[in-house]
């Protein structure tokens, strides 16, 4: 107790409860607001203070209290102050005998925890409205109700040497591979970070290094339907405590075009909609870019009656084609921060200001032409077609439109050519990145490209070593 005391430096929501049991001194240690006080008095407390304790030594009488008097089924041996402080920080209660060189810890949680909720960030029109939540032992149930299988695992380790956060590995034994979940532990063991808050610290320890690539191979989800699907696939999932986002390895770069949608959708307008994010993709990406750099130094690709319009335009406003569409593109992430940012009921001042200001007066005074602002537009919706793309969006995108403005054309395929090549050299876990359409497999075409029906996907089951170009064997 001394020690507890001098650790937590008499911190006011250190609570304990000295209980004298036949004239042993006994002690349960709580942090308050952290556990059930009902469940520790009608489980722990009371249950001593009324039972006859049999033994003639502490360590007899600390036994037969843990095996027949203290009725919380999750109990731990506690062996260790590190230990010890670890699971008190995380909700247990921990009991104590004078005369006993350790604790054990009690299953009695009942810190304040958010309900299970429909995600913001991954709607579906179809399927489960749940989405995961802070708690990693919710998360757990959410994906242990969806895979009845014994051979789904958890396997909980912490990281963060202050904030000793819980990170649980989930993955199917009989399907991952080996070599993959070696690897990520030994990844997740090189992490020496103080605080673990949030699924993105460990996304870097999770890359390979040293590819300098925009886009990551590791995925992020909050739906546990999602999780179930690809971890059933082989995939490791991993839950952080504290953050309602999973990570998810190894991640390809097709899969940022797969939605669970997707395969609750008639395959012909699947494939349909597979086809729309594949074009919103290269719009977002490419369209400032390629307007920039072809109404500059080409305009005779564009019909006359378009060029006419651009250049009409161009001639009544005091900017550059560049230099105005990155004026307009820098307001819009400005305006589109500002809306993250700022509380709910300012959210329609920003929506008035945007539509008032930039779509009205913007063009009306001279400032900037209507064609780059049609450009812009469509470049911003394109982008939230695919959210998890959006932010190497946002970066190539101004790549592009710098390049187009001093280059034209070719600047834009010369960079266009070294994403390509940066992407298709990038690896997650010795898979290609691009798999599977470099190097290409063209019996994986039939999730890709377009989306066949269950009857034709469910005939091969594709593990992750079993990706073209894999190293693991």
């Amino acid at each position: 107790m001394q020690k507890f005391k001098a650790e937590f430096d008499n911190s006011a929501d250190l609570c304990i409860k000295y209980i004298n049991v036949e004239n042993i001194s006994c002690a349960v240690i709580t942090l308050a607001g952290m556990v059930n006080k009902d469940t520790v008095a009608i489980s722990v407390v009371n249950p001593i203070i009324d039972a006859s304790v049999k033994g003639e030594t502490p360590l007899e009488k600390f036994n037969y209290i843990k095996d027949y008097i203290i009725s919380a089924v999750d109990q731990t041996q506690v062996c260790t102050y590190e230990d010890a402080f670890n699971m008190i920080m995380s909700g247990f209660a921990l009991f104590a005998v004078d005369g006993c060189d350790s604790m054990v810890s009690l299953g009695v949680q009942g810190f304040p925890i958010r309900a299970v909720s429909e995600p913001s960030s991954e709607l579906m029109q179809r399927g489960s409205r749940e989405g995961l939540v802070e708690s990693v032992n919710i998360n757990m149930t959410l994906i242990r109700k969806r895979l009845k299988s014994p051979k789904l695992k958890f396997e909980v380790i912490n990281l963060g040497k202050t904030s000793q956060t819980a990170v649980c590995l989930c993955y199917m034994t009989n399907k991952v591979s080996k070599d993959i979940l070696e690897k990520i532990k030994e990844n997740l063991s090189k992490v020496n970070l103080d605080m673990v808050i949030e699924a993105g610290y460990l996304v870097p320890y999770l890359e390979d290094g040293g590819d300098f690539s925009l886009f990551s191979s590791v995925g992020m989800t909050e739906r546990p339907d999602t999780i179930c699907g690809k971890i059933s696939e082989g995939r490791v999932a991993i839950l952080i405590d504290g953050t309602p986002n999973a990570l998810i390895v190894p991640y390809l770069f097709v899969e940022y075009f797969q939605h669970l949608d997707d395969y609750s959708m008639h395959t012909y307008f699947a494939t349909f909609t597979r086809w729309l994010k594949y074009l919103a993709f290269f719009m977002s990406t490419l369209l400032p870019g390629l307007y920039v750099g072809i109404s500059t130094f080409n305009p005779e690709i564009l019909p006359g009656p378009i060029l006419n319009k651009i250049a009409l335009a161009v001639s009544t406003t005091p900017f550059s084609l560049m230099t105005e569409t990155i004026f307009i593109h820098l307001i819009y992430e400005i305006m589109r921060e500002a809306g993250l940012r700022i509380p709910r009921p300012l959210g329609h001042a920003v929506s008035i200001v945007g539509a008032l200001v930039i779509g009205e007066t913007a063009v009306s005074s001279g400032l900037i032409g209507g064609p780059t602002l049609m450009v812009v537009a469509l470049t911003a919706i394109s982008s939230y077609v695919i959210p998890n793309l959006y932010e190497p969006i946002s970066i190539l995108k101004f790549i592009f439109i710098i390049v187009g403005g001093l280059l034209g054309i070719w600047g834009i395929m010369i960079i266009f050519t070294a994403v390509l090549v940066n992407i298709s050299s990038k690896k997650s876990y010795g898979i290609p990145f691009t798999s599977p359409i470099a190097p290409f497999k063209f019996f994986a075409m039939r999730d890709i490209l377009t989306r066949c029906g269950w009857s034709f996907l469910s005939k091969k089951n594709i593990k992750v070593q079993d990706l073209p170009g894999s190293e693991v064997k």
